[in-house]
């Protein structure tokens, strides 16, 4: 389901403050239970009426200025000027109380549109909807209860699995799997060629990709995002992963479960990544390496050699984070050895 504008006809929904309180299993401090609370925003931009919250500690001064009738915070505060809820878990809370003043999201139609392109020997299943100018090729199937949108291309032999959301302008190439309740944002491509080629006498020669992608259960892919086909077998992405904007993974890489792939970072192909590793955005990996489980891959780091287990690494080079720390306070230093070095010149030139 797309989420959609709230509808002029539809009644604002509202909550008061002990409604909210009982929603995210928290304590209200300081408050009217029957004060009532009638939308979301971050805790600099709330207005009477608003709910809010707070999770670091550097946005604790907020607390003497927000306008919010309450705020969800950690159950290490305890009193402030305004009323507080207190949970384990504010970010989570949040985003529950966020998802009751949400827009009313559309359902869509349990319906092939006219415009619909569906080849022959194709499995449809019960509830699924294609919409307008959508392309379902030759021998594909799609599970219960699924969604693809307008403009969406489906090459032949793929196999979708059930309430997969597919948004509109997908491209999903010849032979590639998607598992239950993956969702594919807009612009995406999923099994387009690796990159891959013999260079012979200077000239660049194709090598041809063969492989497919295989994407698991409960995999979310931003927009723009694309994982190529894997030149034998399959390009991999595990169960759980979630993959932001574009992103860029090549040819037969392997994405563990549970991981999170952050906009613009780039794997080439045939790294193998474990489970619940994290990649944040920018970050560059470099191919037929391993990232062991639980590993983080710093904002802009460049990867080229394995990285164990439960590390942290950053930089370009990417190096241990604490490594990397001493030496960006290094290099923020040069300018004064650079100074302490012209002034040392300068007496010793003296004293000769």
């Amino acid at each position: 389901m797309i989420p959609t504008p709230r509808k002029n006809n539809e009644a604002p929904k509202s909550l008061n403050l002990g409604e909210v309180a009982a929603l995210v299993g928290g304590e209200l401090v300081g408050g009217n239970e029957l004060y009532p609370v009638t939308g979301v925003a971050g805790i600099k931009e709330a207005q009477k009426g608003d709910i809010t919250f707070l999770v670091n500690d550097k946005y604790l001064p907020f607390l003497l200025e927000t306008q919010a009738a309450a705020v969800i915070v950690p159950l290490s505060v305890s009193t402030a000027q305004i009323p507080l809820i207190r949970t384990a878990n504010p970010s989570q809370a949040f985003s529950r109380v966020a998802l009751h003043f949400s827009p009313t999201p559309v359902s869509f139609d349990l319906s092939i549109h006219s415009t619909a392109v569906i080849e022959k020997n194709t499995v449809i299943g019960h509830g699924v909807h294609v919409g307008p100018h959508a392309v379902v090729g030759e021998n594909t199937r799609i599970g219960r209860r699924s969604v693809v949108a307008a403009n969406v291309f489906l090459g032949p032999n793929c196999v979708i699995g059930e309430d997969v959301l597919i948004y509109p302008n997908v491209v999903i190439r010849e032979n590639t799997q998607v598992g239950d309740r993956t969702i594919i944002h807009s612009g995406a491509v999923i099994g387009s060629d690796g990159y891959g080629y013999e260079t012979n006498e200077g000239n660049h020669e194709k090598i041809p990709h063969t492989g497919f992608v295989l994407i698991e259960e409960d995999v979310e892919i931003g927009a723009n995002t694309c994982i190529d086909r894997g030149r034998f077998q399959k390009t991999w992405i595990q169960k759980g992963s979630k993959i932001d904007n574009l992103v860029q993974i090549a040819h037969n890489v392997i994405i563990g479960p549970n991981s999170l792939i952050v906009s613009q970072a780039g794997i080439s192909g045939s790294t193998e990544l474990g489970k619940n590793v994290i990649v944040a955005g920018q970050a560059g990996l470099v191919g037929h390496i391993t990232v062991g489980d639980f590993a983080i891959i710093g904002a802009g780091a460049g990867v080229t050699k394995p990285v164990p287990a439960k590390a942290i690494v950053l930089g370009s080079p990417a190096k241990p984070i604490s490594e990397q720390k001493r030496l960006f306070a290094f290099i923020a230093r040069l300018p004064d050895l650079f100074k302490d070095v012209a002034e040392l010149k300068k007496k010793l030139k003296k004293d000769e």
